[in-house]
């Protein structure tokens, strides 16, 4: 039998933005720094809110158990259990946006 390689999931924003305050998902220190100009984060948003598809976010599975501490410094609750390889600058911008009421 083949080894799944990939797996497509679906993830809500709020559940992403959960597990990255809880140090679930995290940056590798590969990444390239966040270089998104405001104008850009607000055209991600105008496509969500439109519901145009905003492209996808790949995930690297560290193995880790979850539960599993962090060693050394950082406040997160949990050591990641992903780490972001594609999509960053989109998670970022969703992770960094202030809290806002919306109303009708």
């Amino acid at each position: 039998m083949a080894t799944v390689l990939f797996k497509d999931t679906t993830h809500q924003v709020a559940d992403l933005i959960t597990d990255i305050r809880r140090g679930e998902i995290a940056l590798p220190d590969l990444q390239r720094p966040y270089v998104w100009q405001p104008a850009k984060a607000r055209e991600l948003f105008d496509s969500m809110y439109k519901g145009f598809p905003v492209g996808y976010l790949l995930f690297w599975e560290t193995g880790i158990e979850p539960g599993a501490r962090q060693i050394g410094e950082g406040s997160k609750q949990e050591a990641a259990r992903r780490l972001i390889v594609d999509g960053q600058q989109r998670l970022t911008s969703l992770f960094e946006l202030p809290p806002v009421s919306w109303s009708p």
